[in-house]
């Protein structure tokens, strides 16, 4: 087809004066309505005060809680405690927050999440001591709980990957659940050092506490030199899905094994940073090469629409060892898009088991 002037006319009669937010597929424009001003401005991506994903902040008394009419509440746990090896995840709440220009629109699931669903950063974790790991999870179940009681669906920043065994002791308290676990570990080791309390145990504490159901898991991403740990995983009849293994099975056939084992049971996603292989994101405690990519990471999550989401983390995130920021974009990305995936959840529109 040649060069059209009368379609040259008509694109200048319908957008030559237009601004930004003026769209006219309706798919677009219940997008740009939310975000656009009647005169086509919006947010400078660089300016306010940062939040998680630009989201709304609600502050939510810790001793007194008033969660409003909020669906889901995004929550920073600034705590590293639980490290084996690189500090510095309490980090990460920080980091994730000053990330700009996330969403609003999600391309893939067609949501707005921040837009389409009640949201709000509620702040971080307040905790007693920063010294004491055993009180720092006492802290955070409590916290948890709150969110939980009020029926809100909490997602979570941290921090150390065992900030997830009292999150999922809230999450999981009057019914075990399912998760997906997407990781270079499967973080089911057992005490060493004198304490059980380590970014290396937490769902063997979660499966052994009664909150999570071994059969409803799959590890995704799993690879490194620590495969000797993870006995428990295999006892407990969790499932795997080895880095190595990926290639040769294709992304698709990744996601429909993982929604079989969850099902429709209430499921948690936690999303640790060192799944990524460190060319995406060095800034992390356990760095193991040979992981995913970024774009690999993002087509499995998205692939998780309608699954009953009810909780979620980003963990690991360590700042200091990124000079770029890219580790701190990739966690902030994932949290837009499980996020995105709360938009679909049944536990959100109510159909949830």
């Amino acid at each position: 087809m040649g060069y059209d002037r009368g379609k040259l006319d008509a694109l200048r009669q319908k957008y030559g004066e237009s601004h930004g937010g003026e769209l006219f597929s309706p798919q677009f424009r219940r997008v740009a309505d939310k975000i656009f001003t009647e005169s086509g401005t919006r947010l400078a991506p660089y300016s306010g005060i940062p939040t998680f994903l630009t989201a709304p902040y609600v502050a939510v008394d810790h001793d007194n809680p008033d969660f409003g009419d909020l669906q889901v509440a995004m929550v920073g746990v600034p705590m590293d405690l639980g490290v084996t090896n690189r500090p510095g995840s309490r980090f990460g709440p920080r980091a994730l927050r000053t990330i700009e220009r996330i969403g609003p629109y999600n391309h893939v699931l067609d949501c707005a999440p921040v837009q389409d669903l009640r949201v709000a950063d509620i702040g971080d974790v307040r905790f007693q001591s920063r010294y004491r790991l055993e009180l720092s999870h006492d802290d955070i179940e409590r916290r948890f709980n709150q969110i939980v009681d009020a029926g809100v669906i909490p997602l979570s920043v941290g921090g150390d990957h065992s900030i997830s065994h009292p999150i999922l002791k809230a999450v999981g308290k009057k019914r075990p659940v399912g998760m997906v676990h997407i990781d270079a570990h499967c973080d089911t080791g057992g005490a060493y050092d004198l304490t059980k309390f380590h970014h290396g145990g937490p769902f063997r504490n979660a499966v052994l506490d009664g909150v999570l159901d071994p059969t409803r898991t799959i590890q995704i991403g799993i690879r490194g030199s620590a495969e000797y740990l993870w006995e428990f995983t295999y006892e407990s009849g969790m499932t795997v899905i080895h880095a190595e293994e990926i290639s040769g099975m294709g992304i698709p056939a990744v996601i429909e094994r993982a929604k079989q084992i969850v099902g429709d049971g209430p499921t948690y996603l936690s999303f640790d940073i060192d799944s990524l292989d460190p060319a995406f994101a060095p800034g992390t405690g356990t760095p193991e090469v040979g992981g995913l990519t970024t774009r690999e990471v993002l087509e499995i999550i998205r692939g998780f629409k309608g699954v009953n989401l009810v909780g979620g983390d980003v963990v690991e995130v360590a700042p200091q060892y990124d000079s770029t920021t890219n580790t701190a974009h990739a966690g902030a990305q994932v949290l837009f898009e499980i996020l995105s995936l709360m938009v679909f959840s049944p536990a959100i529109t109510g159909k949830g088991a």
